[in-house]
């Protein structure tokens, strides 16, 4: 869609201030990924009460569905489900007195799952549904205790996005659709419940932990936790939990959480969602974070002693603003989330940490950027404002939405000068707050709010080159990083044999450039050039989860597997984060024995991976 027709359409739009004129509020988005009929009957409020049963890996319960209705007669609630097992449906209109009503489930779709239809009773204001999940439920992992830091305990963890919350509750599983919640969750003995919502700090009379998220959220920032967890303060309104074998470790780590708080309230505005925590999972997690509101899933992979890897932390606390305050509408909106937020977490890193620091990331985000688009499968996967209704996000997740979106940002806050810039995008927060919004919301408000105070600082068409065209613009502002340009010239002395590697300088280098040195890499490495660094750096067995991902890719793409083989495949046994272990496979399944290789080890340790690293790897080996 171009830039030219979005202007136009948004002149007619007075966004964030009547739901006449807001068309996620009044209902009118269609989402591609969702069965749900929003634009007829919209969830306002869930309910839930399960029960943790760890010897059966479900999560048995119900849930109660509140809603209005945007057309008076609507007679039907249209709600997401994956792979449930649905026993019952009741209707009530005030809550007390509840009566059997009819529901039906659809055919099963491979992405979308299948579409469960309750009938709605004329005076009907709440439905409550009793099902329990399957153990293959995407959404959910049930850990062994072996699998855990602590090993005594068995362990459960949520990662609703994109759209695997219909996975273990039945719902509107739209980013377009937001609700507030409550929960009751019962637990076996000795185990402790989280959830991306205040929360008890002990369970009730009954085994059971109470919660309670007054802000409305989009589905796919519920989440649900269930261990041997215990808790550190790390500040006034934040904190670390974690299994009581890594607590110590992780709140050490994080322990600048609350001043990084306090600088994004002064950057973004105020932080709108009381408390401020983090979870350490167990190393199966397969993303680096995930934004669950006031509860942050983190892999502990970003544990490394040295606070080099917190930048993690401040993308994940900047979706406190972008993506859970305001919500992409629909997964083809993506950016709107990640974009932001990476162009706010370098905001927060060069604010933290100094302007060298906060280059340097931006130059590997570029790098990482660059790769991706290579890889992207097709021109529509390259743009910011992608159409792929009939595809999984997760088929299309990389970091181009992430990347591309910081960069339009940053080409923007570069014409319009940082003061500017910075008070017309917390005015998008202010308005917006707890909304969801479509890429067209935002050209139109960016229209408005910001091309006019300057026109033709920048035009329709260098907008539409940044959001609905596949290549890169010609006038992207590109971060230049003094540190990063040491290190290229450090490693092309030592491969053409100028300088010994002990007069490189790595010892003092930080994680940014080690990432930085490994990607520079010439095809022509030998053999003994690999030998000699792993000698120098003990990098074979590294206890740096991110320098040991990229040496072992490295590795296996200069032809020498048997070098890292059995450390490698310890690893690959032992984390789960696909950021790190995709890299490694995609290295084996450039060759025909690599791939074969690849497959037997993730024959063998893909059971342990979370299901979307499992169908991640599965897509490298296949080749797509």
């Amino acid at each position: 869609m171009s830039f030219a027709f979005l202007r136009a359409a948004g002149a007619a739009l007075t966004l964030g201030v009547s739901t006449m004129l807001n068309p996620v509020l009044a209902g009118e988005i269609v989402d591609p990924h969702s069965h749900a009929n929003s634009s007829e009957v919209r969830s306002t409020h869930l309910a839930l009460d399960l029960d943790v049963d760890f010897a059966t890996s479900r999560l048995k319960g119900r849930v109660e569905i509140r809603f209005e209705r945007l057309k008076a007669d609507a007679d039907r609630l249209v709600l997401d489900s994956r792979a449930l097992d649905v026993q019952a449906a009741e209707a009530s209109a005030d809550g007390k007195t509840w009566t059997a009503t009819r529901f039906v489930l659809g055919d099963n779709d491979a992405v979308l799952g299948q579409a469960l239809t309750v009938t709605l009773p004329p005076q009907a204001t709440r439905v409550r549904i009793r099902y329990a999940t399957r153990p293959e439920a995407f959404g959910l992992q049930w850990l062994k205790a072996a699998q855990t830091a602590g090993k005594k305990q068995p362990f459960l963890f949520s990662q609703s996005q994109a759209i695997h919350a219909r996975s273990w509750i039945p719902l509107q599983d739209s980013p377009a659709v937001r609700t507030t919640y409550e929960a009751r969750v019962k637990t076996p003995k000795g185990l402790r419940a989280v959830m991306s919502a205040e929360m008890s700090d002990a369970p009730d009379a009954a085994g059971y932990w109470t919660f309670k998220m007054p802000q409305p959220i989009p589905s796919y920032l519920i989440a649900i936790a269930v261990g041997d967890l215990a808790f550190q303060s790390t500040g006034p309104r934040t904190g670390v939990y974690a299994e009581p074998a890594t607590l110590k470790a992780a709140a050490w780590e994080f322990a600048d959480t609350e001043t990084t708080v306090a600088l994004c309230e002064k950057l973004f505005g105020p932080y709108r969602w009381g408390r401020y925590d983090l979870l350490v999972l167990p190393p199966s997690f397969p993303y680096g974070g995930m934004e669950n509101p006031r509860l942050t899933f983190v892999t502990p992979t970003i544990i490394t002693g040295d606070r080099q890897l917190v930048s993690l932390i401040a993308h994940e606390l900047a979706h406190s603003w972008s993506g859970n305050l305001v919500t992409n509408a629909t997964w083809e909106d993506f950016w709107l989330n990640e974009g932001f937020t990476e162009y706010l977490t370098f905001r927060l890193t060069e604010a933290q940490f100094g302007k060298a620091r906060g280059d340097m990331e931006r130059v590997i985000g570029v790098a990482e950027l660059r790769e991706a688009l290579a890889q992207a499968a097709s021109d529509e996967d390259r743009k910011l404002k992608r159409g792929f209704p009939s595809r999984d996000p997760d088929e299309v997740f990389s970091s181009i939405p992430y990347q591309r979106g910081a960069l339009f940002l940053v080409y923007l806050e570069s014409k319009f000068g940082r003061e500017a810039f910075d008070a017309f995008l917390r005015g998008w927060f202010d308005s917006h707050a707890f909304q969801s919004a479509t890429s067209e919301q935002f050209l139109a408000y960016l229209d408005e709010r910001l091309l006019k105070t300057r026109p033709g600082a920048v035009t329709p068409a260098q907008i539409d080159a940044w959001v609905s065209q596949p290549a890169m613009p010609s006038d992207a502002v590109y971060a230049v990083s003094d540190g990063l340009t040491q290190v290229d010239a450090a490693r092309d002395r030592w491969l053409a044999g100028q300088t010994p590697i002990t007069a490189m300088g790595a010892g003092q280098w930080t994680v940014h450039q080690w990432e930085h040195f490994f990607e520079g890499f010439p095809k022509t490495v030998t053999a003994a050039q690999l030998k000699e660094l792993d000698a120098a750096f003990k990098l074979t067995g590294s206890g740096n989860a991110i320098i040991a991902s990229h040496w072992y890719a490295l590795a296996v793409g200069s032809g020498q597997v048997a070098m890292v083989l059995p450390a490698m495949t310890e690893y690959l046994g032992r984390v789960g984060r696909m950021k790190l272990i995709s890299p490694i496979y995609r290295a084996l399944a450039t060759t025909d024995a690599g791939r074969v290789q690849a497959r037997a080890l993730f024959a063998k340790l893909g059971p342990g991976y979370h299901p979307i690293a499992q169908q991640a790897v599965e897509r490298i080996l296949k080749g797509s």
